[in-house]
């Protein structure tokens, strides 16, 4: 087989590497090899984000903040609809998380405390005897992540940039100053610059590559539908407790998505939703809020990968131009664009902007060597 050359080959075109690629772009010819048959099919297409400042490492909440700008008014003709929708975030606390409520209140920006009472204006599903106080984040919105995903791809396939899907890299390895990955349709691309942006392959990838792993760890989150019964949920924020062990928030066609937060360690895979997570995440949302559960109308699982640390690990590996975007928890989509344009700077050996240069340090890759 030939060898097809570009100047960046970015290994996943889930968020990481759509957000990599797009950014690449305007200085290097890109290559995406995606394992699956559609782009964003593990995590990315399974993700119902939302931007929330208060939420995550130090780091995480750098390029959230850092983001925001970008989803509120993206590149002309990057999506035909907005990419950001208000939806507030409403945090419950029972007696023995009060301690947890007041340290969230401290540290957090932009919170607001509510009595319950307040709260239940807001959701009157939320039960009398569940909740002794509350906060609220106002300042957050919804995300379409399908509209920024495909943004992202139609950038890069705008720019010449190659997406090629049913490429799952077999084998890679550097020679002669460039990186080769060889896909199992039998094409060799080779570029001088690798960025691994796989996700919970992430370690994997970088085994073919023979660079030493970071020790990335997948884990599964089990999300939900049900009907809200008597109430219409479709102005609710998001409700969950201070203690991030369930949440519910509004879907379309008047529904609501549950999920009981779960992190469970698992290995790189299709994830499948596990009966107990559904069951317990129903009895969760009912301990808060009374509304019957007749029926669960869709369930799913998706993963989302930490590093040790639990921060982001963008930036250089153990190998000349091998970079890393991997790691990114729950916060990947929200940090997406900021994300990307730090790795940007990174490949380039420019200077970040003032916003993500904080960011710099905590998500540097080699903190794990």
């Amino acid at each position: 087989m030939s060898t097809l050359f570009s100047d960046a080959l970015v290994i996943g075109a889930g968020i990481a590497g759509a957000t990599a690629g797009a950014h690449l772009v305007a200085t290097h010819r890109v290559a995406l090899l995606e394992a699956e048959e559609v782009a964003g099919y593990h995590t990315t297409g399974r993700s119902a984000a939302i931007w929330i400042l208060n939420y995550g490492t130090a780091d995480a909440r750098i390029l959230t903040g850092a983001s925001r700008a970008f989803f509120e008014a993206p590149p002309e003709g990057f999506a035909d609809a907005p990419l950001a929708h208000p939806r507030a975030i409403l945090n419950l606390a029972d007696a023995a998380q009060l301690p947890h409520l007041e340290g969230t209140l401290a540290e957090g920006i932009g919170l607001e405390r509510l009595s319950v009472d307040q709260a239940r204006a807001l959701v009157p599903a939320i039960r009398a005897d569940y909740a002794v106080a509350a906060t609220i984040e106002r300042d957050a919105f919804d995300i379409d992540v399908a509209a920024l995903h495909q943004g992202f791809l139609k950038q890069i396939k705008a720019a010449g940039g190659v997406l090629a899907l049913r490429h799952r890299a077999g084998r890679i390895w550097r020679a002669n100053g460039l990186w080769h990955a060889e896909a199992t349709t039998g094409e060799i691309h080779a570029a001088p610059v690798l960025v691994n942006a796989a996700g919970a392959w992430g370690d994997v990838v970088a085994g073919l590559a023979e660079v030493a792993p970071i020790g990335l760890q997948p884990k599964r989150r089990t999300a939900l539908i049900v009907d809200p019964g008597q109430y219409d949920s479709t102005q609710w924020p998001l409700v969950g407790d201070v203690g991030h062990s369930w949440y519910v928030r509004p879907e379309a066609r008047r529904k609501l998505m549950v999920s009981p937060a779960d992190e469970t360690d698992t290995e790189p895979c299709d994830a499948q939703p596990d009966e107990l997570d559904v069951a317990i995440a129903v009895d969760r949302m009912q301990q808060a809020l009374d509304i019957p559960v007749h029926r669960v109308e869709h369930r799913w699982a998706g993963l989302r990968t930490f590093t040790p640390d639990r921060g982001l690990a963008i930036g250089a590996g153990a190998a000349p131009g091998f970079f890393w975007l991997c790691g990114q928890g729950g916060y990947g989509i929200q940090t997406a664009p900021a994300a990307g344009r730090l790795l940007a700077h990174l490949v380039r050996g420019t200077e970040p902007e003032p916003d993500i240069k904080g960011a710099i340090r905590p998500t540097d890759p080699r903190r794990f060597a």
